[in-house]
């Protein structure tokens, strides 16, 4: 956008260093055209009249000097609104392809939890309801995870050791015994990697 701008303001400056250009050049072909048709006789006049052609031909050569220049900063910010213009359309074909990706991806999220869903309430459905209520109460507190696995002694959910009088509770419990983690009340899964 500003190199646009750029690009257009110095269109207007152009037209208005080509348009002083004409207005000195047109004066200047006036003042000839009087000088040439003998309609001045004073030599004083005659002189004033030639230095003024000459002092116009001088500006006009000054303002051309000016519109080459204008025209040059134009013709770089032309450059410079093209090289843009294909950059930011690179950047855009970018981004609608990676909206794409992000589309499918969320498609495929979205199919997967669908699935993960329908997969949970199968497997909530034998699962005693208090247990269920209590793992979602947990789950709402833990930030989503209401479970974790006791591992080589170790609480997953919290990553702490267990001491030495809890490992013995547990591995005194029954299989079907409901054992939570002291230090963060996560219901605790027993496998056989949990070193008991």
């Amino acid at each position: 956008m500003a190199a646009q701008t750029e690009e257009s303001d110095t269109a207007r400056e152009q037209t208005k260093a080509e348009q002083d250009v004409d207005q000195v050049r047109q004066r200047a072909a006036r003042d000839q055209q009087r000088l040439d048709s003998g309609a001045v006789t004073s030599p004083k006049d005659l002189s004033n009249l030639q230095h003024e052609i000459a002092s116009l031909a001088k500006r006009q050569g000054d303002l051309e000097d000016v519109v080459l220049e204008v025209m040059e900063r134009r013709e770089a910010a032309q450059e410079r609104v093209t090289e843009l213009t294909e950059r930011v359309g690179s950047v855009q074909s970018k981004i609608d392809d990676a909206s794409g990706r992000r589309g499918s991806a969320f498609e495929e999220i979205d199919g997967e939890v669908a699935s993960v869903t329908k997969e949970r309430e199968v497997i909530a459905a034998s699962v005693p309801a208090d247990l269920l209520k209590l793992y979602d109460k947990l789950r709402q507190q833990q930030g989503g995870i209401g479970a974790a696995k006791l591992y080589a002694r170790t609480c997953q959910g919290c990553r702490q050791e267990l001491a030495i009088t809890e490992l013995n509770e547990i591995r005194s419990a029954a299989p079907d015994t409901v054992i939570r983690c002291e230090n963060c009340r996560r219901i605790l899964v027993r496998t056989a990697e949990s070193g008991l």
